[in-house]
């Protein structure tokens, strides 16, 4: 019998853990929710939730060396999965009330507030995501649940000639947003696969068949 891919939640004080850890348990993964350095550093595969202000998040992070442990373990090739405001404190910045707070610096981009009628976003929504995404094989046409009022409106990552190009899966709502980004051993999406049912599973199952 095959292993179970060990995978650590990383519980800086994040909202909605418990969820997470039931979802990855049950699309097949050995989880951990801690902030424990060694099982941070050491799992197959590490998922970095994120709920609430961009400010609030970072600050969590860094107060458990979050950006220094998730840089190390890319630079060693090591898989990492942000949901959420996980997926946003990847890019350089967030801009929220006013206030420009720096972000782990990834991907170049900065999160702003969502050009929409009515905010947040909330509830279930189709993404536009590429034909060669390992995340949405078998799953392109679904539904997954958002709950947010900022995002990354543009990308503005420059092609390298000697890697291969990140691939962004993108949302709609009053105007397009990043929606999900699949980068080599980062990967991060903008909706909760925790809470997308069938489909949030199946993306799950596909990013731990990754590790």
């Amino acid at each position: 019998m095959t292993a179970r891919p060990r995978v650590t939640v990383f519980d800086y004080g994040s909202g909605n853990v418990h969820s997470a850890v039931k979802a990855l348990e049950a699309a097949g993964a050995d989880v951990r929710l801690t902030a424990d350095r060694a099982a941070v550093m050491e799992a197959d595969g590490l998922y970095v939730p994120g709920v609430g202000a961009f400010a609030s998040v970072m600050s969590g992070l860094e107060a458990e060396r979050g950006p220094e442990l998730i840089g190390r373990r890319l630079a060693g090739g090591r898989p990492v999965l942000g949901v959420c405001v996980g997926l946003q404190v990847l890019f350089d910045r967030g801009v929220e009330g006013g206030v420009t707070t720096e972000g782990m610096g990834e991907w170049p981009g900065t999160v702003e507030r969502l050009d929409a009628p009515v905010l947040p976003h909330m509830g279930w929504d189709l993404v536009r995501a590429p034909e060669a995404s390992r995340l949405f094989a078998g799953i392109r046409d679904e539904r997954f649940y958002f709950v947010h009022s900022y995002g990354v409106r543009e990308w503005t990552m420059e092609p390298h000639a000697r890697l291969a190009a990140p691939m962004v899966t993108w949302g709609e709502h009053g105007g397009p947003f990043v929606a999900a980004v699949e980068n080599g051993p980062l990967a991060a999406t903008q909706f909760h696969p925790e809470k997308s049912g069938a489909a949030g599973l199946r993306l799950l199952t596909n990013w731990l068949e990754t590790l």
